[in-house]
């Protein structure tokens, strides 16, 4: 029992030092698709050129809900949002089709409600249209959305988050009375990949996507106006910038500096010219006399393994997070599971009803369990960590308590006609015996948790899985891979080692 006092103390100080390392630090935040992180870079960058503050970059956080939760509770300090978004995504307020209103109306009611400031908008107007191909929509004579009245036969393909807006497909397809039945979810940059190979006939494009500039594709027009403005703008917490006001006169400086043709040319750079966002964030504050240029020219790849050498810094980065966090994880999971299925040895029915538990754990949706968390944890290290640990307890859990109850019982009694105590003979028999299997059940939930770390990047939590994410938005397989490949490496390399030490035990115990 002092034993399992001591570990529960360690656990806990563990839980509460971590957040304390990153608490004085300024937090830029994003979603996660490129234009949104290219202003969140030019922020960072911005701010780091001209003020001493230390800038942490948590970009690709997910849907606009998770990243205003982050936001509201303190996670970050600011990330680029639209006032449309706004409106319609998370004050569910009547759309306007009014600029000035539309921002006057989200200004007030975000500083009344949840004390964050709107900073005056960027310059652009990146609001939602509706694509086809454009011999397709020619074909077939669709110029504007209400064209598509006459074809409920084309294939729809949209993000999941425009699929659930009011300014998205339920209001859209009420507005225009709209009969389409065939629709999919798609990820934004795989839904041009499917629009381009006709796999889909329409998706939802942002106005200033650079992808527009590459195919040949035709935007539909919104003639009866739905789509509300969606301006650009810095929104940063009160709190923030009375700590440092500085912030607003600094990021206003970005104020009236990015149009519409300006936003979609940056955005094509980075999706389709092979610069970085630092290179493009960088060359734009160069260019407007805002900061230095500090981010080097790019550099010609063209095989993966000249770019996983040109990304090596990256990379090591990369996989040190995702290292610390899967192995902090797993000796989590193994400080609550081992005891823990120590103690449900001695009643069978608490043991049904606690391993049911920790199954029904491995049931939930890992991506959901994470955006749950943000508005009590935040963003971040921790509840990442949380959550990875709850996948890894079952296996942990589980195969401690089998290991323990396959002791044969008459080796017990042997332990107990020697004179040991019952500490004694669990430390001397019964683990030495289980350890085995319990070692299994670690070697399992090593191998999950390595994997689905991945997704801890969608809270900004780092990892393998921020490349993938960068991949998927760019549609660059080199960077898919650059948290693809390491990342299945790191399980390999798990296993084996774990079972190398799973076969030392079992010939120490021998």
């Amino acid at each position: 029992m002092k034993c399992l006092k001591i570990i529960w103390l360690v656990l806990v100080l563990l839980l509460l030092q971590l957040p304390a390392s990153s608490a004085e630090r300024l937090v830029v935040g994003s979603k996660p698709f490129t234009e949104n992180r290219l202003l969140a870079e030019l922020f960072a960058a911005l701010i780091e050129a001209r003020t001493p503050l230390k800038v942490e970059r948590q970009f690709n956080l997910g849907a606009t809900g998770i990243c205003f939760e982050a936001l509201r509770k303190g996670a970050i300090d600011l990330y680029p949002e639209y006032t449309g978004t706004a409106l319609g995504a998370i004050l569910h307020e009547p759309l306007t089709l009014a600029p000035e209103v539309a921002f006057a109306r989200v200004s007030t009611l975000f500083a009344s409600r949840y004390d964050l400031r709107w900073l005056p908008p960027l310059g652009f107007n990146n609001t939602y249209a509706l694509v086809m191909r454009s011999a397709q929509a020619k074909a077939l004579g669709i110029t504007s959305i209400s064209d598509l009245l006459g074809h409920s036969a084309l294939r729809l393909g949209f993000t999941h988050e425009f699929m659930a807006r009011d300014d998205g497909w339920p209001g859209l397809k009420r507005a225009y009375g709209l009969t389409q039945s065939n629709v999919i979810n798609l990820e934004h940059g795989i839904a041009y990949t499917a629009l381009v190979n006709g796999q889909i006939d329409v998706m939802e494009a942002y106005s200033t996507d650079g992808k527009l500039r590459r195919y040949p594709l035709k935007l539909l027009r919104d003639d009866r106006g739905f789509f509300p403005p969606y301006q650009a703008a810095a929104v940063v917490r009160g709190q923030t910038l009375r700590k440092h006001p500085e912030l607003e006169a600094l990021l206003g400086e970005l104020s009236g500096k990015l149009d519409d043709a300006t936003m979609q040319d940056l955005n094509y750079q980075v999706e389709e010219a092979g610069q970085t966002l630092e290179q493009v964030a960088s060359a734009f504050l160069a260019r407007h006399g805002l900061a230095r240029a500090n981010a080097p020219a790019a550099a010609v790849t063209e095989g993966l393994a000249e770019f996983f050498w040109s990304q090596r810094q990256q990379l090591g980065l990369r996989i040190r997070e995702h290292l610390w966090l899967s192995g902090m994880a797993v000796g989590l999971a193994c400080l609550i599971g081992m005891p823990l299925g120590l103690l449900i040895t001695r009643s069978t029915l608490t043991a049904r009803y606690v391993l049911a538990g920790a199954g029904l754990l491995q049931t939930l949706p890992s991506l959901a369990l994470l955006a749950l968390l943000v508005p009590f944890l935040g963003t971040g290290f921790v509840p990442a960590l949380l959550v990875l640990s709850l996948y890894a307890l079952l296996p942990v859990l589980r195969n401690t308590y089998t290991g323990l109850c396959e002791v044969p019982a008459e080796l017990k009694d042997v332990g107990t006609g020697l004179g040991l105590t019952p500490f004694q003979r669990l430390i001397r028999i019964e683990l030495p015996l289980a350890s085995r299997v319990i070692l299994a059940g670690v070697r399992t939930a090593t191998v999950i948790t390595i994997g689905t770390a991945t997704l801890a990047a969608f809270i900004g939590a780092g990892g393998l899985g921020d490349p993938i994410i960068t991949g998927l938005t760019l549609k660059n397989l080199n960077w898919i891979m650059l948290g693809v490949l390491p990342s299945a490496a790191l399980a390999l390399l798990a296993d084996a080692l774990l079972a190398l030490l799973e076969r030392w035990l079992s010939r120490k115990r021998v």
